[in-house]
C-alpha cells in the first residue's frame, strides 16, 4: 500500500490532489503537509496533516519516517510571477526544497514525483507544439529552478535509482482552490469575474496563446504517471502534457455562449506578459501518450460549461 507525503498541499493542485489520493488510496495513507495552516478547517479534518518546511531536511525525514512515507508528491514551490517579485526566496524554496526532498529519498528508499512547468522553456525555445527534448534557456526565476528541478531528478534517479517521476504542467484552471501567483492564472480569474460582474480585466494581452488544462485532467495525470509501468517510461521526468492552447479572446467567446452580455477588457501586467510571450504556445504531449497513455478529458467547450456550473454553485449566483 502506498504512504504519500505531500508538500504544498494547501495550494491550488494541492487542495484538490489531497482529496483525490484519499479517494484512491485511503485518507490515513495521504498525509497532507503545509508550511502554514491555512483555509477550510474541513480539509484538516478529512485526513492526517502536518506543518512542514521543506528548507528542513530533518523535518521531511521525521514525517517520512512517522508515517512510513513510500512517495512524495513534491509541490511545495513559489509560482511564475510571485517569484519574480522575490527570486531570491524563490530560489531558496524551489531549489533547496527539491534537494532536500531528493535527500531524504535517496537516504529511506521513497518515490518522488515532482511537476515542472512550461515555465521550464524560454523564448530560444520552439513555441509551436515544442518538443519533448528541445531547448530549455528559461529567463525567470521560477523557469531556472523548474529546469534544475528537472535536471536533478533525473540525476538522482540515474545516480541512486531514486524512482523519480514528473510532468510540465501548462496552466491549471479550477473552481475549487484560486491559483497563488501564476501568469497562467487570468483563466481562472475570468471565470469568477465573468459571473459575479458580467466583465473582466486580462493582465495578459489578446493574441497570447498558452496551454492550459482543467484540474481533474491534472489530477488524473499525476495518479496516471505515479502509476505507471517503469520499464515503459523512457523519460520518467517532466513529460509534456497539455489539453487545450488558447488565448484570453478564445476563452471570452466561449464564455458569452452562457453569459452574452460578458466584456472582456485589458490591463496588461508587464511583467507576467513578459513571461507568458517566453512561453510556448502549444505543446507536443506524444512522449506522454506514448510512455504511459496520457489523454486529457476536457477541452475549453467541456471545462467552460463545466467551470460556470461549479461556480455558479460555490458562488450562490441566482
Amino acid at each position: 500500500m502506498k504512504k504519500i507525503l505531500i508538500t504544498g498541499a494547501l495550494g491550488q493542485i494541492g487542495t484538490e490532489l489531497t482529496a483525490y489520493l484519499r479517494e484512491k488510496y485511503g485518507s490515513g495513507n495521504v498525509i497532507a503537509s503545509n508550511r502554514r495552516k491555512r483555509g477550510d478547517e474541513s480539509f484538516f479534518e478529512a485526513g492526517p496533516f502536518e506543518l512542514l518546511n521543506v528548507l528542513d531536511a530533518k523535518e521531511i525525514a521525521g514525517i517520512c519516517k512517522k508515517y512510513s512515507i513510500n512517495q512524495i508528491v513534491h509541490l511545495a514551490a513559489i509560482l511564475s510571477a510571485n517569484a519574480e517579485n522575490d527570486p531570491q526566496t524563490a530560489y531558496d524554496i524551489n531549489m533547496n526544497g527539491t534537494y532536500n526532498v531528493l535527500e531524504v529519498a535517496r537516504e529511506l528508499g521513497i518515490a518522488v514525483f515532482t511537476p515542472s512547468s512550461i515555465a521550464a522553456f524560454g523564448a530560444s525555445t520552439p513555441p509551436d507544439n515544442t518538443p519533448q527534448d528541445t531547448i530549455q534557456r528559461p529567463s525567470t526565476m521560477y523557469g531556472v529552478t523548474k529546469v534544475a528541478g528537472e535536471l536533478l531528478c533525473d540525476y538522482y534517479f540515474k545516480r541512486y535509482g531514486v524512482d523519480t517521476r514528473g510532468v510540465r504542467f501548462p496552466g491549471i484552471i479550477s473552481y475549487v482552490a484560486l491559483p497563488g501567483g501564476g501568469t497562467t492564472d487570468y483563466a481562472v480569474h475570468i471565470y469568477y469575474e465573468a459571473l459575479k460582474n458580467k466583465k473582466y480585466a486580462s493582465f495578459i494581452k489578446a493574441g497570447t496563446y498558452m496551454d492550459m488544462m482543467y484540474m481533474p485532467d491534472a489530477l488524473k495525470a499525476i495518479y496516471d504517471l505515479m502509476e505507471a509501468n517503469p520499464d515503459k517510461l523512457k523519460h520518467r521526468n517532466a513529460f509534456n502534457v497539455t489539453a487545450m492552447s488558447f488565448e484570453p479572446e478564445m476563452l471570452a467567446s466561449e464564455i458569452k455562449k452562457y453569459i452574452p452580455e460578458f466584456q472582456l477588457t485589458y490591463d496588461v501586467d508587464p511583467v507576467r506578459q513578459a513571461i507568458a510571450d517566453s512561453w510556448p504556445n502549444s505543446l507536443d504531449d506524444s512522449a506522454a501518450r506514448k510512455e504511459w497513455g496520457w489523454k486529457p478529458k476536457y477541452d475549453m467547450a467541456l471545462m467552460t460549461k463545466d467551470m460556470l456550473d461549479k461556480l455558479t454553485v460555490k458562488l450562490n449566483i441566482k
